[in-house]
């Protein structure tokens, strides 16, 4: 592989990768990758899972019956994309906006919705996804991801660790940090930077004089792409060669070019900074709308199939929340045995002391 995608997409010459239109059309059929019924569809019906239980749990948050949420929708095809082409043994340092990337990697949806809901249970994940909880110290996700990408690499392991950030956290000092030990170790990272125009409410134009974020990978050695985060195939192709190209050589920075459609979280009003017709824009280049015109066009999918599924899709995350709701509250000697595998000896100390405690006021 001679990874002529990251040579071409320079950072510097501001070019961006696409290959699947607005409209749903194929623009760069050289790099169609041509991928099969089943992957289009498990790509696609995550990411309307993703969009239904995305607009569900606004309202539940709305209602008082969920703590703070941080909607992703319209950053659906940059996460999904991503994750398809990802290999069963790879990482994920996720930072607290990757709900489709999450649900792709086989997280399910009961602990996405028991996290947010403020159960701490919902942090465990199974095994076999290798998806790290949600992080919510920005940029630190990076370090982490170098760190599993180096012990991957020092096994011998064929697995690559993918990092998410967003376009504000590049201007933290852990994103730099990570980037530059990365490249200087070749570890089989790649940091996906989800460039939804703002962090909260400071547009990318304030947060960085870059022109582009994908160039902030030239300062640590390594390379960078920037690519249609609306796009999933383009999305997918960027992924498979960087992970091709970060076992190989070394880290790759992807810069996705996408929008936050919604609030930074629940307890913000965008409304307040950002002017409504930039967003009516964007809504044109819904990446869900995208990719359901493609599989129509290719006779993959149909209106009635869509229209069912968005039925599942509403009943079944109704579902999940309904026994999210029934959890209840955690003892706090998870915050004792539950923090690392085994208590430390500070924690043993701590935990006889609460027990103590908890006999004493019976």
């Amino acid at each position: 592989m001679n990874h002529v995608l990251i040579k071409k997409y320079d950072p510097l010459k501001k070019e961006m990768l696409e290959i699947l239109d607005k409209d749903g059309k194929i623009i760069n059929p050289t790099l169609d990758p041509k991928l099969d019924k089943e992957t289009l569809l498990k790509m696609y019906k995550t990411m309307t899972l993703g969009r239904v239980a995305n607009l569900r749990a606004v309202q539940y948050q709305r209602q008082g019956r969920m703590l703070t949420f941080a909607p992703n929708i319209g950053q659906e095809a940059t996460q999904v994309g991503a994750a398809a082409a990802m290999q069963q043994g790879d990482w994920l340092s996720p930072a607290f906006r990757e709900l489709n990337l999450m649900l792709y990697r086989g997280v399910p949806l009961s602990n996405i919705y028991l996290y947010w809901y403020g159960n701490e249970n919902g942090s465990k994940f199974p095994r076999e996804t290798n998806v790290l909880p949600v992080n919510i110290i920005i940029g630190s996700q990076i370090a982490i991801a170098a760190g599993i990408a180096m012990a991957s690499k020092k096994q011998g392991k064929n697995e690559i660790a993918l990092a998410t950030i967003g376009d504000g956290g590049t201007s933290h000092g852990d994103f730099n940090e990570a980037l530059n030990f990365a490249g200087a170790m070749e570890a089989p990272l790649v940091v996906l930077v989800q460039n939804n125009q703002w962090a909260i409410s400071t547009p990318r134009s304030v947060a960085t004089k870059a022109e582009t974020i994908a160039q902030k990978a030239i300062a640590a050695g390594i390379k960078g792409i920037q690519v249609d985060g609306n796009d999933p195939l383009a999305m997918y192709v960027a992924m498979k060669e960087a992970r091709e190209h970060a076992l190989k050589t070394g880290p790759v920075l992807i810069e996705a070019i996408t929008y936050r459609i919604g609030a930074h979280t629940t307890s913000d009003d965008p409304s307040l900074y950002r002017d409504e017709k930039e967003v009516e824009e964007w809504k044109l280049k819904d990446p869900n709308e995208r990719l359901k015109k493609y599989l129509i066009s290719q006779k993959l999918w149909s209106e009635e199939e869509d229209a069912a599924l968005d039925e599942e899709n509403n009943k079944y995350v109704q579902e999940v929340f309904a026994e999210t709701e029934k959890s209840g509250l955690l003892e706090l000697e998870e915050v004792f045995k539950y923090t690392y595998d085994e208590m430390t000896p500070n924690q043993v100390e701590q935990y006889e002391y609460y027990k103590k405690f908890l006999e004493g006021s019976k």
